[in-house]
């Protein structure tokens, strides 16, 4: 992670850069090494010392937080509180958006409830879920070559270009056994 460290009325010693160093090293370790640079300014006020620390991490998430105290530990500690809240509510984002595979999600697709009707309610329907398996290149091809490719594949399924009606046509095998041809309307 890139530090950018300014001092206002401040000079910049090396045990100062070493604290800041330490705790924005638990806070890219909370974020999973995704903070990408740190920009941190510490003022020095007549009574209060400031730090002002803004942090990019990767997605186009800017945190930022300010702490107050009378130490440079104390200033430092309330501002990385207030990050690491902002970096936890950021990480739960990231991880509710992670893919789940099979068995980790649901199983079925959610309830959608048809209109009720005036005599009482009715059970929700529930919808199918649609995977996408596979995708196909649209050939143009006659109606035998597509039965010829059938016996070919393992999905049941052939979506062509049909050279006699030059239109879209799906060639699949119904559970009798028996192939049906569907032609669209040009």
């Amino acid at each position: 992670m890139r530090l950018e460290l300014t001092g206002r009325h401040v000079d910049i010693s090396p045990v100062i850069r070493r604290l800041v160093e330490r705790k924005l090293a638990k806070l890219e370790r909370l974020l999973d090494h995704r903070a990408l640079s740190a920009q941190v300014v510490l003022t020095a006020g007549k009574r209060l010392l400031r730090a002002d620390v803004a942090l990019h991490a990767r997605g186009e998430k800017f945190l930022h937080a300010v702490g107050e105290a009378t130490a440079w530990e104390a200033a430092l500690g309330g501002a990385m509180e207030k990050l690491e809240q902002q970096a936890q509510k950021v990480k739960g984002k990231w991880q509710d958006r992670k893919r789940q595979g099979p068995g980790k999600g649901e199983l079925s697709a959610p309830a959608v409830e048809a209109p009720a009707r005036s005599a009482g309610r009715t059970p929700p329907i529930r919808m199918p879920r649609i995977l996408r398996t596979m995708r196909q290149v649209v050939r143009s091809m006659s109606v035998s070559e597509a039965a010829r490719r059938l016996d070919g594949v393992d999905h049941g399924l052939v979506v062509f270009r049909d050279d006699e009606t030059d239109g879209l046509s799906v060639l699949y095998r119904n559970p009798g056994g028996e192939l049906v041809l569907v032609v669209t309307a040009s």
